[in-house]
């Protein structure tokens, strides 16, 4: 067991100084709270671990762990709602944790679970221990499926306030780190599963999550330490009024208002081309034609049928096909007619051409003038 020593020493001093930055990081939210939080415990669980290894055993269950799918959750709530205030109902979600803690303690000097392959040894302890697993699968699966659903919700809310993509505001790195870490635990579930049946595996999944949530603990105060509040003063104002698009029919607008305002939207950006701007935001848009941005966000959903990232993203790519059929920029590259007509990745400006159009930009551009690149 000594193997595993030097990674909880690691890990115990990455997840306490990450979690120190965060928590002292400017400007002070309770998102960045949380997730200090997150890595507080898992500093937490790690010198658990390793006192049980070299001292003594201190508990049953691993039940820090009921804390990471709530942690994870809540600060991906109060990251993309600013707004959200902390309120003893989010205490809740960790009934879980208090309720094992608790039997952890009582329990203390009883041989609960040492070893995965006495899981299911048919003592008057094995309906507690299955009870236990059973809530840590699930913990771990409804949070994480939460946590999911929770950012991809809000990347779709985006469409509705900004005309870019970026990771600042899109969360994808967290998307991606939390579904890995699902899967990273799942598969420990399906390792551990096969240790209870029988002598499959030569090792111990418990400690191989240790080697785990040290890498996790990393990754997650790498992009978190990085990951700026997602919401300016004008986008949080823009996120509010996107609530109140559910009362369309209290706004008021009448219908030839809606129909004087969507040509208004449509002459304007023909004439004036708004979306040249890469960071153009509903905001910049109600600025410049006088329209609130609550009743553009009306008229585009209602009478045009799109939000307000297609709307913009429409018109640069006609922009981008304008310029590919005009022998001025023969000599550009794709990319850099994208980046002119508005678009801020290569990445996005892809994947957006191929959506409208059927066809990559450079299938596009061969066709119409036989020039690839």
């Amino acid at each position: 067991m000594t193997g595993i020593e030097p990674v909880l020493y690691i890990g115990i001093s990455q997840s306490f100084f990450a979690g120190l930055l965060i928590s002292t990081k400017k400007p002070v939210t309770t998102a960045n709270r949380l997730l200090a939080a997150w890595l507080f415990m898992i500093c937490i669980e790690l010198i658990s671990a390793l006192i049980n290894i070299t001292v003594l055993e201190m508990y049953s269950f691993y039940f820090v762990a009921f804390t990471y799918g709530p942690l994870l959750y809540l600060y991906v709530k109060f990251m993309t709602d600013p707004e959200r205030k902390f309120n003893w109902f989010s205490l809740l979600h960790f009934i879980p944790f208090a309720v094992f803690f608790a039997v952890s303690v009582i329990f203390r000097s009883v041989p609960l679970m040492r070893d995965l392959r006495t899981f299911f040894v048919p003592d008057r302890f094995i309906s507690l221990r299955i009870v236990y697993g059973s809530c840590f699968f699930l913990s771990v699966t409804i949070y994480s499926i939460l946590t999911f659903l929770n950012i991809r919700q809000h990347q779709n809310n985006l469409k509705n306030l900004i005309s870019y993509t970026s990771d600042v505001v899109t969360l994808n790195w967290l998307k991606v780190i939390s579904i890995s870490f699902y899967l990273a635990f799942l598969i420990l579930f399906v390792l551990g599963g096969l240790n209870m049946i029988g002598n499959f595996i030569p090792f111990d999944p418990y400690f191989v999550i240790f080697g785990l949530l040290t890498v996790f603990s990393f990754a997650f105060s790498l992009y978190g330490i990085k990951q700026p509040v997602i919401f300016d003063e004008e986008l949080r104002q823009s996120a509010e009024e996107k609530k109140e698009t559910e009362k369309y029919s209290k706004s008021g607008l009448k219908e030839d208002q809606a129909e004087e305002y969507l040509n208004l939207l449509i002459s304007y950006m023909e004439k004036e081309k708004p979306y040249l701007d890469r960071n153009l935001t509903i905001h910049d848009l109600a600025s410049l034609t006088g329209i609130s941005r609550h009743h553009i966000t009306q008229v585009l959903n209602e009478k045009y049928n799109r939000n307000f990232f297609t709307f913009i993203n429409e018109y640069r790519v006609k922009d981008v096909i304008a310029r590919f059929s005009n022998p001025k920029f023969n000599n550009y590259t794709i990319l850099a007619i994208a980046l002119d007509a508005g678009f801020n990745s290569k990445t996005t400006f892809n994947s957006i051409f191929k959506n409208q159009t059927g066809l990559t930009p450079s299938r596009y551009r061969g066709k119409m003038t036989g020039i690839s690149g």
